[in-house]
């Protein structure tokens, strides 16, 4: 058996990126998926390259549209086990003296309609089915959850209160439905930016990516990431944890003053 056989699975987000990496790898796992997102040209290709999903064209800033969602996985599925937060957009790393005046309120309404306000109209929807099968919600949170230098002023504090999303829906939601988050570091994969700040896609690209800043030293795909996901969601292997978020940041989080890399190698060099 696989870890998720027979897990039915909503992923908001899921027709690119991230979240389209971890539709792949829950289907893979056994899943039966349904994925919500604003990009119809996503869904398409979705739909094209899988013919074992269901796909819904929405906007996770509705909850009309969650709750069409979480109807279109009940009733091709029959029921719902996990619901997967994971829409978001990005500021392209602005800082606030960059940010014009005349923006800061309308982006940062953008942009926390969608990475914050999304997940909570997302786990609304989805509450009353996971209610029914003691299910499980697992969000995307973000290295910038807990540290800065992950995005811009925008970006980094709507990541930490995904942070408090987990504990708090955690809290009030145990012992029925269990809330836990995966936080990725560096993701290769396009995010676009608010359409107040231009609407592009942006994200360093892999060859941009200095890995140095991180022990692990290693460009990850998003498929890297996606075991975690795989983890949370399996109602025996995550039983124990509400709560908990996952750090899958390639180490940064233990990254100290000196760089690991170059302590290794002065202990190769003394023949230790």
């Amino acid at each position: 058996m696989t870890w998720l056989d027979e897990q039915v699975v909503l992923i908001t987000g899921g027709g690119s990126g991230l979240g389209r990496a971890v539709v792949d790898r829950f289907l893979d796992e056994g899943a039966k998926v349904a994925a919500l997102d604003v990009d119809e040209d996503g869904l398409d290709a979705l739909e094209a390259e899988r013919d074992d999903v269901v796909t819904v064209h929405g906007d996770v800033t509705s909850l009309e549209d969650n709750e069409r969602a979480v109807t279109a996985a009940v009733d091709a599925f029959g029921r719902l086990d996990v619901f997967v937060g994971n829409a978001g957009v990005f500021d392209d790393n602005v800082s606030l003296p960059e940010l014009d005046a005349d923006e800061v309120e309308e982006s940062f309404g953008e942009l926390f309609e969608v990475n914050v306000l999304g997940y909570i109209l997302g786990a609304r929807a989805a509450l009353p089915e996971l209610a029914k099968t003691d299910g499980q919600m697992v969000f995307t949170a973000s290295q910038a959850s807990f540290h800065p230098d992950g995005g811009g002023i925008l970006y980094v504090p709507s990541k930490h209160a995904i942070a408090g999303i987990v504990k708090q829906l955690a809290f009030e939601l145990a012992p029925t439905v269990r809330v836990n988050a995966v936080a990725p570091g560096y993701v290769p994969t396009d995010l676009s930016a608010t359409d107040a700040m231009g609407g592009e896609q942006a994200i360093v690209a892999p060859e941009e990516f200095d890995s140095s800043n991180h022990p692990l030293d290693f460009v990850p795909t998003p498929g890297d990431y996606t075991g975690a996901y795989v983890l949370l969601a399996s109602p025996e292997n995550s039983r124990p944890m509400t709560g908990t978020i996952i750090r899958a940041d390639l180490g940064r989080s233990v990254h100290g003053i000196t760089s690991v890399a170059g302590r290794a190698a002065e202990f190769v060099a003394d023949g230790l």
